[in-house]
């Protein structure tokens, strides 16, 4: 596929957002401090993380410098998560809602691409982290994410990231196993260098 016929992302990110939204409401106070499965974050600099990539995606839809703004957000009260997402990731739906901005070339992190590329992009990072949340949140908040979602991202994953395209400035790690059994979103993460049997 040709990235001039590459689907527009931003039906699937309103869907990534709106399953993110979901996720985040139902986070109890008392699981703030949980893992997660990025080792670095718990929960509450997950939360931290998702935001600030928001505003990051905001700036560059609108073609500003995003990957200059800080990548982690700061002084989000505890019981504010949800309100701090609903707004910054509005912003990212204002920003890229033209549909100039799908042909526009956006500078990302491994360099430029045009702005439908970028945003898919954006999706896959939406839906990761996602899957992270859900798996940090346990219960059967894993079981409830939207199949079709995974199954796009997965599909631009395996174009965009090969096996071999791994390493220093690539923020994902070498693909573990994952059985065809697996969920497609437990594939994903195990394809984005995650474990994907990972639980808290």
């Amino acid at each position: 596929m040709s990235e001039n016929q590459a689907p527009d992302p931003r039906p699937w990110y309103a869907r990534a957002r709106e399953q993110m939204a979901g996720l985040i409401d139902s986070v109890q106070p008392g699981q703030l401090d949980a893992p997660t499965p990025c080792a670095e974050f718990d929960v509450r600099a997950l939360l931290a993380h998702i935001v600030g990539g928001c505003k990051r995606w905001a700036v560059v839809g609108e073609g500003g410098e995003g990957l200059a703004i800080e990548p982690m957000v700061r002084g989000v009260p505890d019981d504010g998560w949800i309100a701090a997402y609903a707004e910054a990731s509005g912003h990212v739906v204002k920003a890229w809602a033209p549909d100039a901005r799908m042909e526009a070339a956006v500078a990302v992190p491994w360099g430029t691409a045009p702005g439908r590329i970028a945003l898919t992009g954006y999706v896959m990072e939406t839906v990761t982290h996602a899957w992270d949340l859900a798996r940090a949140l346990g219960g059967d908040a894993a079981e409830g994410l939207d199949q079709e979602l995974a199954e796009f991202v997965f599909g631009f994953a395996r174009r965009a990231l090969p096996p071999e395209r791994r390493g220093e400035g690539v923020p994902f790690g070498e693909v573990r196993a994952a059985g065809e059994q697996d969920s497609t979103y437990d594939r994903l993460a195990a394809w984005l260098g995650r474990e994907p049997s990972w639980s808290a």
